[in-house]
């Protein structure tokens, strides 16, 4: 064993005291041998921690509503029991409930997700236009694809086969339609957006400056309604199927397959269909700004410069608390995630365009299938909801 002899500090091995620089060598040197492959045991069992503590915190996934059956089974009741057919948007709303538009059953829902039930709020079940100036849930809809809510609880949804935007007041719970003749073509800009035509409307968001914005896809373009005014225009692009460039003006210039609109602050954030790529607006200069996606068609880029990854039809955007963007890359069965201050995209949920099915539940996020996912909705506290569309249930990621 090491002892100090007293001779100047010096160690001693065995009795034997230490005498000059030679053996001074020789104790480090028998020092370095016990110690290393002790680092080696400890290094590894970082290691083994360190994967077990992000194990422990990687995301999971789970379904908070739907059968995974598609057939209008009922307008209420528990949310595992109701069957959710052909879930698109879902969206946190007054009180924290999630709403969720339902495309098969026409219907626009509201689950609790304390009690875990579901209500319906808009929409008699039956495939139409029907209603105005009566209560919202004996109203008739056709293809509700997203809903959104002002500060005051009135709730908006657009029509996607109606090619009209409809509201419900929060008090009186009538529904009118605020823009959208129930006629595809296009027309009325200057003018009431009740006489105005859209083709094909899939996303609509709030500019929290008294606007409703409206991806009118099959016209390309971004249309504004003035929410005291009725009037409408547009404000990004003229009908043409172009990919917009870095800091061209938006207004009268092209832009392809304005699919999903989500607004943050004074930011419009635009996922492109056809264009299979991530932009921005700011709402005052209205340029545009490439955030995402090259362009091409492909599953690619994770870990790597969101500018060159590559999706496949994205078809729904949020901004989550922590001002980051999740992306619904729908022919790819993933969510991804846009990092905006390393500038890097990640998968969050599903497992790639190989894994399309209904799989995961109870698992990794990353490892669960999806089938072709549409919408999406993120809670204050990071919880991600999905509109898992073809498996008619709404998913849970956190």
């Amino acid at each position: 064993m090491f002892t100090n002899d007293g001779l100047g500090g010096r160690m001693t091995i065995s009795g034997v005291r230490a005498a000059g620089p030679h053996w001074r060598s020789s104790v480090v040197s028998r020092q370095q041998a016990w110690w290393l492959p002790m680092r080696r045991l400890l290094a590894a069992a970082l290691l083994i921690t360190g994967l077990a503590c992000h194990e422990a915190h990687a995301a999971t996934i789970d379904t908070v509503a739907g059968t995974g059956q598609s057939q209008d089974n009922g307008d209420a009741g528990p949310a595992d029991k109701i069957n959710v057919g052909q879930p698109f948007g879902v969206e946190v709303g007054p009180r924290g409930a999630l709403y969720i538009t339902e495309v098969s059953n026409h219907r626009v829902l509201r689950l609790d997700l304390a009690a875990g039930t579901i209500t319906t709020v808009a929409g008699c079940g039956q495939q139409g236009y029907a209603g105005d100036g009566g209560l919202a849930v004996d109203a008739k809809l056709n293809e509700p694809y997203e809903v959104r809510f002002d500060k005051a609880g009135n709730m908006y949804f657009v029509e996607m086969k109606n090619h009209l935007i409809r509201r419900v007041d929060a008090k009186t719970k009538i529904i009118s339609t605020i823009a959208g003749t129930g006629q595809a073509g296009y027309g009325g800009d200057g003018g009431p957006a009740t006489k105005a035509q859209f083709n094909n409307p899939h996303s609509i968001a709030l500019d929290h400056q008294g606007g409703l914005l409206v991806a009118d896809i099959g016209n390309h373009r971004i249309r504004r309604i003035d929410l005291a005014s009725g009037m409408v225009e547009t404000i990004a692009g003229n009908g043409r199927r172009m990919l917009p460039t870095e800091g061209q003006l938006a207004r009268g210039n092209p832009v392809l397959g304005p699919r999903a609109l989500c607004v943050a602050g004074t930011t419009l954030w635009v996922a492109l269909r056809e264009g299979h790529s991530v932009w921005k607006l700011d709402l005052t200069a209205l340029r545009w700004q490439h955030v995402a996606g090259s362009g091409k068609k492909g599953y690619s880029g994770d870990g790597g410069a969101a500018p060159e990854a590559t999706f496949n039809g994205p078809k729904g955007i949020a901004v989550g608390p922590d001002g980051n963007v999740f992306v619904v890359d729908t022919e790819n069965q993933a969510i991804r995630k846009l990092d905006l201050k390393s500038g890097r995209i990640t998968t969050v949920a599903g497992a790639g365009p190989e894994h399309r099915g209904p799989r995961g539940d109870g698992g990794l996020a990353t490892q669960a299938e999806l089938d072709r996912p549409h919408g999406i909705g993120l809670a204050p506290d990071g919880t991600i909801y999905i509109g898992d569309t073809n498996n008619h249930r709404v998913r849970r990621v956190r």
